[in-house]
This record gives structure tokens, sequence and C-alpha cells, in this order.
């Protein structure tokens, strides 16, 4: 949820409103392709390789689809696009379908794009902090995510402290600069395959876990999204983006070092190094690790437990039921039984 690329608002904007763009056909041949929105979580990086890796090799295209990434103005606006028929898909997180879900809004996860937690506690040197209990009596910056705040008072409790144990700071998205400053002694939500790559690069020694090891339930970090109407009514270009972006992926996978290319030239002020490193660690959760479940396929008993972890946190009333949370039927595979 947090990115260090947030001052890069406005040249990143300026450059993706041109991606993707297409001539219209004039020889009166094939018809065009059909325009096709997605709404992005954040700037383009490593957790986007099969998206631009589609785009650039024409995948979209072949489907018949004009694919154009829209990058939001804040983590919880890509889900409120999708409601309000802004955008045909958006690339959210499964915290966020929930909450959603609770507020009234008619969406619903069509695939997971990373189905592990990527958000980590993360402290640099000698602090080294590998467990919750280390947390105590230190300064931890947080960025005023309800959820997140829900995951540190869990982390927290699992450990036997409390929240007046450690010091809480909201510091906003920007969770990096204090860290690095040394503002504070932890943060909670850096993503291990984006800042944590970065702070190793920096030669700054992090120590950075994962929430669901420190007893957060596992769920699906990034889903895609789409309202519950066009999913019961006009399916079909979903499912053909989902099969494009898993080819996509793929090739992302065969050929890193192009996928980083194609980032790079989405959002020019990555560092092509540090995109690399990047990407190569994010390459390995963006596929199915044990080749028995199709491309983007979401657990529905993972999803419950976790639906039950919100509940028992106050963050929604009841588990919802779950084809009003996720479908697995516009997946490119077989769907598990």
């Amino acid at each position: 949820m947090t990115r260090p690329w947030i001052a890069v608002g406005v040249a990143a904007l300026a450059l993706l409103a041109g991606c993707g763009e297409r001539e219209e056909p004039t020889d009166g041949g094939s018809a065009a392709p059909e325009r096709f929105d997605l709404a992005l979580d954040w700037f383009p990086n490593a957790d986007h390789a099969g998206v631009y890796e589609g785009l650039e090799r024409g995948d979209f295209d072949d489907a018949g689809l004009d694919v154009q990434p829209q990058i939001p103005s804040d983590p919880s606006a890509p889900i409120k696009q999708v409601a309000a028929g802004r955008a045909d898909l958006a690339i959210s997180y499964e915290p966020e379908v929930l909450l959603a879900r609770q507020e009234g809004l008619d969406v619903v996860a069509v695939g997971a794009l990373v189905r592990e937690p990527l958000t980590s506690l993360v402290s640099l040197g000698k602090q080294g902090i590998s467990d919750a209990r280390g947390l105590d009596g230190k300064r931890v910056a947080t960025a005023g995510i309800p959820y997140q705040a829900a995951y540190l008072r869990a982390i927290l409790e699992e450990a036997g402290l409390n929240e007046d144990d450690v010091e809480q700071v909201d510091v906003g998205l920007n969770l990096l600069s204090p860290l690095v400053a040394g503002k504070v002694d932890a943060a909670l939500g850096l993503f291990w395959n984006v800042e944590g790559v970065e702070l190793v690069r920096r030669g700054d020694d992090p120590t950075t876990v994962p929430v669901d090891e420190l007893g957060i339930p596992p769920y699906d970090e990034l889903v895609l999204v789409a309202s519950g109407d066009r999913v019961a009514e006009d399916p079909e270009a979903i499912r053909l983006f989902l099969a494009a972006l898993e080819r996509g992926t793929r090739e992302a996978s065969e050929n890193p070092d192009e996928a980083t290319q194609a980032l790079v030239r989405a959002n020019q002020d990555l560092d092509p190094k540090l995109a690399r490193a990047q990407v190569a660690r994010t390459l390995p959760v963006l596929l199915p690790r044990d080749g028995g479940d199709p491309y983007g396929y979401m657990d529905p008993t993972r999803w419950r437990e976790f639906a039950g972890f919100m509940v028992d946190e106050d963050l929604i009333d009841t588990v919802p039921a779950t084809d009003e949370m996720l479908t697995n039927a516009l997946l490119p595979g077989r769907i598990p039984d």
C-alpha cells in the first residue's frame, strides 16, 4: 500500500495518459479493440510486471482489448471507480473488497494478482525486530489505514502486548522516509518485494517480516476487482483480460529483463537496476507456486477465515457469502472442485 514514488505522480500520470494508445483501423479491416480501463492500485511497479509485459507483447490486443491503465489518486480509489462504472477492472486488496462490501458497494474479486501477503513489519540495522515481542516500548510507523492498524493490534495481542506498549506514529503513505531517518524503530505497511528490496540494495540491513508470519491470517494481497453487475451481465471481456494477463505474466517470468524494461518505459522515475531486483523478487508470487491451481485462483476457505478476522477486529459486521466476495469462474484453466 505504500510506495516511495508518491512524489512523482505528475510525471507518471502524464506518461500513463498516453499508455496503450492505438490508431483506429482505417482500411475497413479488423474491428478496433474494445477499450478496457484498468485502474491500478498505485504507480507502475514490480507487482504490475505481467500487465506491462502483456501490453508490450500485444497479448491484450490479441484478445481484442485496448487496455488503458489508470493511476489512482489514493489506494482506496480503484475499487470505487469500478463500483461507479468508471473502470472495467481494478487492482485492489482483499481487505478493501471486504470493506467495500461492508459499505454497500457491489464489487467482487475475479482473480488474485498476488496470493500471499506482501505487507510487512520492517526494521533496520541493530533494531532487527523479528517478532512482535521486540516491539515493546518501540515507535512504530503506520500509514493510518484502519485495517493495518488492526493488524498491529492483533500482532501485539498475539505476543501478549497491547497498544499502550508501543508508540504508534501515523506518518501517512510515505512510511519509508521516517524509517530510514531513524525517526521510528519499525514500520508496518511496507511491501517486502518493493521497499524491502530497496532497503537491501541501499545497504540498510532490513529485517522484514510479512504479517502472516506475525499472526495475521493469510490473504490475497492484490486482487482484480469488478462490479457485481458486470460479472453477472457482461463477463466476457473480463475473462479475455484474465487469460491475456496470465500470458503476459508467464512471458514476464521467462523474460524478466524485458518485463523490467516495459515497467521502466511506463514509469521513467523507476531506477532500472532497482526495478530489475524488485521484479526478480516479485515474479515467483505472480504465478501459482504448486502448479495445481489455475492462474489467479482465490481460496474461498482462506477468504472466509480472513473475513472472520476482520469481523473479530470490528472492521466489518459479518462474513459475506462466498459468492458475494469472489468468483473463480472467469479464470483461465480448470477450477478446483
